[in-house]
């Protein structure tokens, strides 16, 4: 029987975690989580703050009353519940849209340090190993779900791995603990809802041990599978002059098509990335491979983008906005957030900055064609285009760098091109402000 005495070795490794989370959707399985993780926390005076995470897809009619279900039960533990409403249309249909919408919403609230844990059991591992089977998975997909892994700025943990459905059914009785009911978990079209309702039962009557045999050959798979990729080696980080991670487009095209996509799906792995396919994966190395270095070849992986520019192939964010057709006001001190660019702001210089009055507004704007640039030290001035082209600003931000103008004349690109104007000065006068353009995009860019 479960308890969560259990826990207590794992949880506590997590103690010097900043937050923790809890993905919780009201169904039983994390409602069980929620339950344990609380009465940890009761008898353990060093516990991490607690709080749980309720992402409403709105695929369902009864998704506002599953949301009120979780805020009841949070109220009642005494826990902060933090809600998400996500729009899965925009990211595509089906169960995996839903998923990466789910997990980009998880990522976004992790602080550096936090532990999300989510309730993912012995029985959904199960269920993975045979979906991936059924689509020609390798060592690495055959692995299955990992316990512990990176997510975002924070740690994902699935302490619930080894218990299974029935196991964590009993726990929910013997508390009464009350849960939602997804009615879709009862159709039997999706994939999924097949294993579980018509063959693992078949599988149980024969081998009523299929679970913990299915897990070992997980575990095999796992150390296979991270046996060869410290064989072959996971490939350097590089990064874009705009923060994107990638890596050397050579390393992948000069490989065998099986190493290339071996080193590939760990480099992925360590940024806390789910691989895209197989067959999809292939496809890219295959264009990547038969294309001109200019053709940029991209594979969309859910929440993410792979794609090639000049001599590397980057993880591009995937943009939930286009840039905005309307330009912006932008005062002195002030900051302003910009779907699908992230947030422009106008702080005091640290050193040389912007010269302004108090009544100076600026405009912040977009590329819209024809702006052009004065550098120092170059006679006439330049269009933005090819000031973006020889920075080697990637074709994805070209669109997206914020402009600064005051009075019709252009005085930044972005954060990487200062333009000529009398406005610019190397220390301020005294009892005055110098100002900078600071731009947060739309994912926090770091390089390894």
């Amino acid at each position: 029987m479960l308890h969560y005495a259990d826990f207590h070795h794992s949880l506590n490794e997590l103690v010097a975690a900043t937050h923790w989370y809890v993905g919780f959707s009201g169904g039983v399985d994390s409602t069980v989580l929620l339950h344990l993780l609380h009465a940890w926390r009761s008898q353990n005076s060093i516990a991490t703050p607690l709080s749980a995470i309720h992402v409403n897809h709105g695929l369902q009619t009864a998704a506002p009353l599953w949301q009120r279900h979780c805020e009841q039960v949070c109220q009642s533990l005494g826990l902060p519940l933090l809600t998400r409403i996500v729009d899965v249309g925009s990211a595509g249909s089906g169960e995996a849209a839903a998923r990466d919408v789910r997990y980009r919403a998880f990522e976004e609230q992790l602080q550096p340090g936090a532990v999300l844990f989510l309730a993912h059991h012995l029985d959904d591992q199960v269920e993975t190993f045979f979906l991936r089977l059924m689509r020609g998975a390798g060592v690495e997909g055959l692995a299955g779900m990992p316990g512990t892994r990176a997510l975002g700025a924070g740690t994902l943990v699935r302490p619930l791995l080894h218990c299974t459905r029935s196991e964590i059914g009993e726990y929910a009785a013997r508390h009464d603990l009350d849960s939602v009911q997804d009615p879709s978990n009862s159709d039997i079209t999706m994939d999924r809802n097949f294993l579980r309702a018509q063959m693992l039962p078949l599988l149980d009557t024969r081998w009523p041990a299929y679970r913990q045999s299915i897990a070992r050959a997980s575990e095999h798979m796992a150390v296979a599978a991270g046996v060869l990729a410290d064989g072959l080696g996971v490939p350097q980080t590089v990064c874009s002059a705009m923060g994107d991670k990638g890596l050397r487009a050579q390393e992948l095209i000069t490989a065998q098509e099986a190493v290339a996509a071996i080193r590939l799906r760990a480099w992925l792995r360590l940024s806390g990335c789910r691989a895209p396919d197989q067959a999809a994966l292939a496809e890219f190395l295959r264009q990547l491979r038969s294309s001109a270095v200019d053709a940029n070849p991209r594979l969309v992986c859910g929440d993410y983008v792979l794609q090639r520019y000049g001599e590397g192939v980057y993880r591009v964010p995937v943009f939930d906005a286009p840039p905005p057709l309307e330009d912006m006001v932008l005062a002195s001190g002030t900051r302003r957030e910009v779907p699908g660019v992230g947030i422009v702001s106008l702080l005091p210089a640290v050193g040389a900055g912007l010269r302004l009055a108090p009544d100076d507004l600026l405009t912040l704007h977009w590329r819209r064609g024809g702006e052009r640039c004065h550098l120092p030290g170059r006679v006439g001035s330049s269009s933005v285009k090819r000031l973006l082209q020889e920075h080697t600003v990637p074709p994805w931000w070209r669109n997206r760098l914020p402009l600064l103008s005051l009075k019709g004349e252009l005085l930044a690109i972005g954060d990487i091109v200062q333009c000529k104007s009398d406005r610019w000065c190397q220390s301020a006068p005294a009892g005055e402000n110098l100002w900078s353009l600071h731009w947060e995009r739309v994912f926090h860019p770091s390089c390894d």
